[in-house]
């Protein structure tokens, strides 16, 4: 337990991902324009199984969620003034006419959505969904989730009074209100972001009921207090504020991303890879359609122009199955064996479908170069530096066309998130983008979420002055680039692989 002054504010930040959930404790000091996060209590989440579904056990983290609250009252006392969650985006809960929850929600990997992409632009034009949203297509979006719902006809949808999405549905169990946050909302491809409203022409045209979904807030909107229900169960104080912070997490990370400017490129780097810049509004047009960006909410008015790309989530597939082969290994006995292998031997692309859920990441790391013609891996160390490399030539793909369709170069990227501890990556980021790489902070979603909550509070009243109380923090690391031809000759090769053509 972290000493604390009596001249900080405390506050409680949920950082629910698709793997750990973390109760984070925020230390404001508002004299001095300093944050700093500390881990009060983890515990794992996981996708269950059920059939060929896969599903979040919610009540589980909401049961853990409770406990970490009860926890934090007990250190934290009458400090403690506020709570805030965010998560990971897309997926969604559906409440009945008494506000129950109807089912445990599915996993944005369930195969409910194999081929239902397709089936939606077949009955709404893939111009008009960008139009209306200026999200990127994946399958896994909430709107070809939802339409799947209806093409089957389930009788959950046909119940549902209210839609929330999963962290939604936590601020509402902590305070009784059912919004929606608006950065959240942005990643179901079915709001508006100019509006800041659903776009109920799509969702008319599709089927889906118009009539479960609640009412848009801000990032930092007052929710209320903590539920009566909470206060007496849980035995802590009636006054303690509901924040919505960015409940997107990425949206979050990137508020806290301390190097993040007009002239920046950013990557919050965890499960997956979010790369892209900062704009004050949404950039949607035929271009920007045709290279899949997505423009996502973003604090204080801000919209984050970015690409989701699959990142540790590779890396992590590729140790699970390792380690249930019998080898075990950490991230720094994988950096290096990675730093020792031979450099620019083959190359996957990251966002290829059969990397989203195989039973086994390394035979589909196989077969695709297996397909693709290039030579495998010969060792561990060689196969962990393909994934990695692939990763940073995919980042340098994406700020190329960031930087074609926003009219202007970028002169340094900011890697935030816990993927930022990755060395290795960020080195081969600043190589192959040849750009300067700021890296960290690694906590910038739980940084983000408290200071998001400060802002509620009243007392950080901008984006600029929520990212000097990072720099006042924090110490970012930099990574020079050591940019040569033959990361060129690797690029054009990596380009020849996606497209079949440099």
């Amino acid at each position: 337990m972290g000493v604390y002054l009596v001249s900080e504010i405390v506050a409680l930040a949920f950082d629910l991902g698709a793997s750990s959930c973390r109760a984070m404790i925020g230390f404001i000091n508002e004299k001095e324009k300093k944050v700093r996060v500390e881990e009060l209590y983890r515990w794992p989440n996981y996708m269950v199984r059920v059939g060929e579904s896969l599903h979040w056990d919610v009540l589980r983290i909401w049961h853990e969620m409770k406990y970490a609250i009860k926890l934090a009252y007990r250190r934290y006392g009458n400090r403690l003034l506020s709570i805030g969650v965010d998560t990971w985006g897309i997926d969604y809960a559906l409440l009945d006419e008494k506000g129950e929850l109807i089912g445990n929600p599915h996993t944005y990997r369930d195969p409910r959505t194999e081929g239902i992409l397709e089936e939606v632009l077949k009955i709404v034009p893939k111009e008009k969904i960008y139009e209306r949203t200026g999200i990127q297509f994946i399958r896994i979006n909430t709107l070809f989730q939802i339409y799947s719902m209806v093409k089957k006809g389930s009788p959950q949808l046909k119940i549902t009074k209210t839609f929330l999405m999963i962290p939604d549905l936590f601020n509402y169990w902590l305070s009784g209100e059912a919004f929606a946050e608006f950065t959240e909302a942005t990643t179901t491809q079915f709001l508006d972001p100019k509006a800041k409203n659903w776009a109920y022409d799509i969702l008319e045209a599709l089927g889906i009921p118009t009539r479960i979904f609640p009412p848009v807030i801000e990032p930092t909107t007052k929710l209320g207090k903590i539920s009566p229900k909470l206060v007496s169960e849980l035995d802590v104080p009636k006054d303690i504020e509901i924040i919505a912070p960015a409940t997107h997490d990425t949206a979050s990370a990137i508020a806290a991303g301390p190097m993040v400017n007009e002239s920046a490129g950013y990557v919050s780097s965890g499960t997956w890879s979010l790369v892209g810049v900062e704009l004050p509004e949404p950039l949607i047009n035929r271009k920007a359609m045709e290279y899949n960006f997505t423009n996502e909410g973003g604090a204080f008015n801000t919209i984050t122009f970015l690409r989701n790309i699959q990142g540790m989530w590779i890396v992590e597939e590729v140790r699970r199955v390792l380690s249930e082969q019998g080898q075990q290994l950490s991230y720094p006995e994988i950096l290096k064996m990675a730093l020792e292998a031979k450099p620019f031997k083959a190359f996957i692309d990251p966002d290829d479908d059969r990397f989203v859920a195989p039973l086994n990441m390394v035979d589909a790391i196989m077969q695709y170069l297996e397909e693709t013609k290039q030579e495998r891996p010969s060792n561990i160390g060689e196969l962990f530096r393909i994934v990695f490399e692939s990763l940073a030539l995919k980042y340098r793909l994406v700020f190329e066309q960031a930087e074609d369709l926003i009219g202007r170069k970028l002169t340094h990227i900011n890697i935030f998130g816990g993927g930022s501890r990755n060395w290795l990556l960020n080195q081969l980021t600043a190589d192959f983008t040849n750009k300067k790489v700021y890296a960290g902070p690694e906590e910038a979603t739980s940084i983000g979420n408290v200071l998001l909550q400060v802002a509620g509070l009243g007392i950080i009243k901008s984006l600029r002055e929520l990212r000097e109380y990072v720099q006042n923090s924090y110490q970012i690391s930099v990574y020079e680039p050591n940019h040569s031809k033959e990361h060129d000759e690797a690029y054009t090769r990596f380009l020849e692989l996606l497209y079949g053509k440099a």
